[in-house]
This record gives C-alpha cells, structure tokens and sequence, in this order.
C-alpha cells in the first residue's frame, strides 16, 4: 500500500472515543464507511495484542462481518442479541469486534449503553467515524463548510491522483459482500449426504438437485440429470444473462416512482397538521406529479407558504391536490425551489420573533404598572377599593368620615343602563379573545357585575391562549 507503512500506529484511547472528543470525520453513508474499514482491515495498522493479551489477534474478515451489519442500520444502535442473531458469533467475540471497530477509530459513542439490575439493558448509539489516517493515506482533502460546527462535521472535497486506485479497490470491495465461511465438517458432511442419495441444503437453503451415485432405490424421472453444486458454483451451469441486482453499493434497494411517492406522502402526513389522519395511498396520488419531479417534503412545505396559510381545513386531500395544482411547472428548477425555501424560512424566523414579542408584551402587561380601566363607573369602584386597602393599611378610618364615605359609596353605585353597558363591552372584549375588562376587576367584584358566564368565558379564554393548538385573531 504505498505510504501507508509510513503512517503512525492506529490506536484511539478510551478517552477519545467519543463523538465530541474524537479525531475523524462522520462517514456520510456505510458505503463510504465501509471503505475506510476494509482499509484499515489491509493496512495492518491496527494490531489489538499490542494492548492486551486476550481476544482476536488481528482486525479480520470477522470484524469485517460485523462492520457490514453496522453499515445497514440507521441510526447506528445495534443490540449485542442483535449483531449475535445476524453474524452467529457468541456475545463475547461481538463485544471484541465492537471494541476493536472502537479502538481503530472506526466508530465512537454517541449514547452508551446502559445495564439496570432487573431491568431492560440500553442499546449503545454509535457513529461511524473515518481516521484520520485514512484521509492522509489517501490524500483525501477535506473542507468544514460551516465554522460553528464541530471538527468532526467536515466534509470531503478532493482527492490527490496517487490515491485514486486504491479507492477504486476499496470501492470493489466495499460493493462485495463477506459471509461466514463453511465450516470443513458441512462440507463433508454434504459430500457423504450426496453420496447416499440424500438431497442437503446448501447455505441454509432448500436445494432440489438430485444427485443419486450407484444403486438407488430411487430411479431419476426419465434420465433427467442436474449438474453438481460445485459447477453451479463455478459458473459452468450459470444462466449467460444474470439478472441484474436492485440494490445500491450500500446494500439498499433504490426506491422506484411509487416508493418515492409513497415517502413523500408519509412525510407530509407527519409534517402537516391538517394532513393528520389522511391516507398516505391517497396522498401519494395526489402528490403524484411533484414526487416525480424529484421534490422533497421541504419543497412541499415551501410551496405551501408561496399558496398562503390554510386556517380551517375539511378534508385535507381535496386541499393539497388544490394547493399543488401545476407546482411543478411554476418551481421547475432546483434554484426556484431552494429561492422558495429560503422565504419559507424567513417567514418561520419573523413568525417565531413576533410570538416572542407578545410574549414579552404580554408579560410587561401583567407584571408593570397597571392601567386604569375606561368605563367612568369602574374607575369609582376601584378607586373606593383603593381607598378602603389605603385606610386599612393606616390603622382604620376616622370615626367621623364614615357617614361621609358611605354616601359617596351610595353614589357611586353604577345604574343599570351602566351595568348593561359594561357587559356588552365585555361580551365584545371575549368576542375579539381579550379579557382585559373583565380582569382589571377583583374576582368577586367582576362576578357581581358581569355575571358567572363572562367570567367563566375569560377564564376559558385565557386558558385556551396558553395552548398552541388554538388561535385567536380577527376574521
């Protein structure tokens, strides 16, 4: 391998295997992950009993064969009975091989795992990491696109010529797929069950090949003969047109125009509120011509705010088929639809700024100075009550000022024409969602004066305003 023999030993301490205190780079996919694997597995960079006399000796096609279940599955939280049931090794060798993945810098924590006394033990959460030394043995040039974000959020951008080739190798043999290799005693176990007239399963499959040898009991149907497993095998009895595979590098099917279709409606049900309960074969259809056209659930949503904001929605696909009418056509680029995105987004952030504005005003409302209420008769009824705390905080009215104080009490007592006044201006108040008349009185004085059902309707406002799943505003 060139220079690899010039690089350092590859070792990652315990410290430093932690996602936010590791050296590499996240891997964007497994396919790309799998090439740093096989790379370090060939490099021999990484030797496990320089550190510790137990275990396996070397980075393996078994730690291989574990990498290649990690690569599959997203977010990379795999259960020991997990790894155990797809590779067939005990516990103890995948808890070696999970360990040597680590220590190659291969893989680092996100969340470990946890082990309870009588309780369900907790999955660790990994992230696939690519050395260091993988990019500088490669001349793998790599960029941070964004200054904030942590060093290991950097991307690749180039490579150097003298790495080519050997990433078209490792490219050949992350496309390749290591199986667990057949033990010497199936295969002659196999080989004695031929002999006999006995039809054996060939890697856990069900097989109908015929194969009797010698005086049979049983006689073949008219001299039919198949060939043996071992030129199947060779590709001597292979078919000259093999079928040609669905699946990615990576070991996953490439989703056709229904199943990008169907993707996108899962996610919009997810996404939209108004879309909660519809049926994602219907939905599908209807966002049929936008899924074709390669979009993603952030163009949808982006487009959406373009048509305007949906307050009351009756049946949601009828909706969006009327609201994605020629969305195609009109955001026909990736540019206009990126330029749509942009907006949406500007909109959220000034919505989001707004809300906290009234919140903040609203707070500053409560807890600063109070304001004093408009209708004349409720200013005499609070300022009798602001009176009568005063006097009290005082050590009590004079004797010969309360004959004086309950006539102008007695004055002061709103009439009827005012009382009615006072409630149609409070039932226009809960009418617009505000409750500052109601509440600028005490609770016992805004009963006496409104009645139970105002009350009871601000209270319901009030409570209604703290939730976010009900709106307020003018129509």
């Amino acid at each position: 391998m060139g220079g690899v023999v010039l690089l350092p030993e590859l070792w990652v301490p315990e410290a430093s295997q932690w996602l936010s205190s590791t050296a590499g780079r996240v891997a964007l996919e497994g396919y790309s992950w799998m090439q740093a694997v096989h790379w370090v597995a060939g490099s021999g960079l990484y030797k496990p009993r320089r550190h510790r006399s137990h275990g396996p000796r070397a980075f393996g096609p078994t730690t291989v064969r574990v990498a290649q279940e990690l690569a599959q599955l997203f977010p990379c939280r795999p259960g020991i009975e997990y790894l155990m049931r797809r590779t067939g090794l005990s516990e103890r060798t995948v808890e070696y091989h999970l360990q040597i993945l680590r220590e190659a810098g291969l893989l680092a924590y996100v969340v470990r795992g946890t082990r309870v006394s009588g309780g369900r033990a907790q999955a660790s959460e990994f992230a696939r990491m690519i050395p260091t030394a993988f990019d500088e043995a490669l001349g793998i040039r790599t960029v941070q696109r964004d200054a904030t974000a942590p060093g290991y959020t950097r991307a690749p951008c180039g490579i150097a010529e003298t790495g080519r080739e050997l990433m078209a190798k490792l490219a050949a043999k992350a496309a390749r797929k290591i199986r667990k290799p057949r033990s010497k005693a199936s295969g002659r176990r196999s080989l004695k069950g031929a002999q006999q007239g006995v039809v054996a399963g060939v890697s856990g499959e069900v097989r109908c090949t015929p194969m009797q040898v010698g005086t049979s009991a049983v006689s073949s149907a008219g001299g039919t003969y198949s060939p043996p497993e071992e030129k199947l095998v060779g590709g001597e009895a292979k078919s000259p047109t093999p079928k040609k595979s669905r699946k990615q590098a990576g070991g996953r099917r490439t989703q056709n125009k229904v199943g990008r279709r169907f993707q996108l409606a899962k996610e919009l049900v997810q996404e939209l509120d108004w879309l909660r309960g519809c049926a994602i074969p219907r939905i599908a259809w209807v966002a049929r011509d936008v899924a074709d056209a390669g979009w993603t659930v952030t163009d949808v949503r982006a487009w959406l705010h373009l048509r305007g904001e949906v307050i009351r929605v009756r049946r949601g696909s009828g909706l969006l088929a009327v609201l994605l009418a020629n969305a195609e056509t009109v955001l026909d680029t990736p540019a206009k639809r990126a330029a749509a995105i942009d907006q949406w987004r500007g909109a959220q952030e000034a919505a989001r700024r707004h809300r906290i504005q009234q919140v903040r005003a609203r707070t500053e409302r409560y807890e600063g100075d109070w304001d004093a209420p408009t209708s004349r008769a409720v200013r005499c009824e609070v300022e009798a009550a602001f009176a009568q705390v005063k006097e009290s905080a005082i050590g009590g009215r004079r004797q010969d000022l309360d004959d004086v104080a309950d006539d102008q009490a007695l004055t002061l007592e709103p009439s009827e024409q005012e009382l009615a006044e006072l409630r149609a201006a409070a039932a226009g108040e809960l009418m617009r969602g505000e409750t500052t008349l109601i509440r600028s009185l005490g609770p016992e004085m805004a009963l006496s004066i409104f009645g139970e059902r105002l009350v009871r309707r601000a209270d319901q406002l009030e409570g209604g305003s703290r939730s976010s799943l009900m709106t307020y505003g003018h129509r």
